[in-house]
This record gives C-alpha cells, sequence and structure tokens, in this order.
C-alpha cells in the first residue's frame, strides 16, 4: 500500500492513485468513496455499490479494478443465498487488511506504547481502569440517544452512534437459534491497539451490555483477527424470563429447605 494512499485516505477519505489534477483527483475521491462503502457495507456486489454512488456498471468497474489491483479490497465467494438460476454467481468485494490500514487512525503506535509502559509500571488492572474510563465517555454521550429508542430499537441507535463515530456499525437480526441481535462494527479506530490490549473490548462490551440492558456477547473482532467486530444481543425478553425462572428456583430451595 502507497504512503499516497494512506494519507489521502485518512485525510478525508481521499484515494489511491496519480498526480494530482483536477480530473485526476476527482476520480480519488470517488475511488476513496467506494473503498469506504466496501469497508462499511462489504462484501457488496457491484451493482449495489454502483446504486448506491449512482454510478454506471462501467464507471464503478473501473474504480473496483483499480482498488483490486492496489489490495485495497479482494473478490469473495457469492452468498450461497444470492445465486439465482444458471447464471454465473455474482461477485463480492470485501475490503482487505490492507484497505481498512489505509482508514487506521495515525497515533496507534504512540497509543500502543503509551499502554505497555502503564501495564510495565502501574499492572494490567491499570489497563483496564483506563480502558473503562476510556469507553465511560462514549457511553455517557450515547446513553440518552439509546434509552430514548423504544426497546427495540435500540441496538440499530447504538449501531448508528457508533457509525457515527467511525465504527462503521450496523445491526440486524441474529442469525443463532434463540432470537437477539447481532451488532457488527465494520471498522475499529483502535484495532491494532487492541490487539495487544483486549481491556480495550473489554471495556466495550461491558458498556453495551449497560446501554442496551441485557446480555451481550462478544462473537468476533478485528483485533483478533476477524473481518468485522460481531457482538450478539440477547433478547430482553429471554433475559427477562431466565432471571424470573432463577429467582422461582431460589424461592422454591429456600421453602425447601425451611
Amino acid at each position: 500500500m502507497s504512503e499516497e494512499l494512506r494519507d489521502s485516505t485518512a485525510a478525508g477519505a481521499r484515494p489511491v492513485g496519480a498526480p494530482s489534477t483536477a480530473g485526476q483527483q476527482g476520480e480519488r475521491d470517488t475511488r476513496a468513496r467506494v473503498a469506504r462503502l466496501v469497508l462499511e457495507h462489504g462484501p457488496i456486489t457491484a451493482s449495489a455499490l454502483g446504486e448506491r454512488m449512482g454510478l454506471t456498471p462501467a464507471a464503478i468497474r473501473r474504480h473496483l479494478d483499480a482498488l483490486l489491483a492496489d489490495g485495497m479490497i479482494e473478490i469473495r465467494r457469492a452468498r450461497p443465498q444470492t445465486r439465482r438460476g444458471r447464471g454465473r454467481p455474482a461477485k463480492w468485494f470485501a475490503i482487505t487488511d490492507a484497505g481498512r490500514d489505509a482508514f487506521v487512525h495515525a497515533y496507534d503506535d504512540l497509543a500502543t506504547s503509551a499502554l505497555r509502559f502503564l501495564a510495565e509500571t502501574a499492572g494490567e488492572q491499570a489497563v483496564a481502569r483506563f480502558a473503562r474510563r476510556q469507553i465511560a465517555d462514549l457511553e455517557r454521550r450515547y446513553h440518552p440517544v439509546v434509552q430514548a429508542a423504544p426497546p427495540h430499537q435500540r441496538v440499530r441507535r447504538l449501531a448508528e452512534a457508533l457509525s457515527g463515530d467511525g465504527y462503521a456499525a450496523a445491526a440486524g437480526k441474529a442469525p443463532q437459534p434463540g432470537g437477539g441481535e447481532q451488532l457488527c462494527q465494520h471498522h475499529c479506530p483502535v484495532a491494532h491497539v487492541a490487539a495487544e490490549f483486549p481491556q480495550l473490548c473489554e471495556a466495550e462490551t461491558e458498556a453495551f451490555s449497560r446501554l442496551l440492558g441485557t446480555t451481550v456477547q462478544r462473537l468476533a473482532t478485528i483485533a483478533h483477527g476477524d473481518g468485522i467486530c460481531t457482538t450478539h444481543v440477547s433478547a430482553r425478553s429471554l433475559c427477562e424470563s431466565d432471571r424470573d425462572a432463577a429467582d422461582t428456583a431460589t424461592e422454591e430451595s429456600g421453602r425447601t429447605s425451611l
């Protein structure tokens, strides 16, 4: 990945490539928007990208070919449920590690060094306290937004708030049996730091549980090499049923002991 690409993307999602003339700058700006859409919504097809951006098939293909050549995106197999008839299956485009790196904040190395120093001088518990303190500000800002929404819309509102802070988040129904929802973060501004200090992910997960008022479970993280950060959000009604059952069992146990 070129330094030009990294700098232009971090400076406001201006992409890849060539010398800076007016026409070429427009191409680069458009290509950066394509890359960000792949980051936020991928895997995604060329036709879906073209619709979102209002580009012709030829234009979107040109940008995708350039991003593929630069190693910013890759082709994934078509999702089984999307295959139709006997035609050639659609290609799905996803961000690569190099593409994700182009969106990484510039202070990762400094932050990692600072946390290493904190761990060495004050211990791992100090890192955990620092992580919770950092997440506390996010939790304070998100709390009124999430609580103002009806219970069935709170995961979506949390995803919208996270996207506003650069996490490229989305919410949907959980594919696992038992219901619930799934919160996906396609970008993590601190992924490189969290790879060494998982306390950051743990503090974030705890905050999600408090904000949503239910049990959540982190299934995957970008910091550990997964494509996206995935959090399963248990249905509130299921958790309430579990608590009621536990309370009933406790009461019955107390009566039996008497």
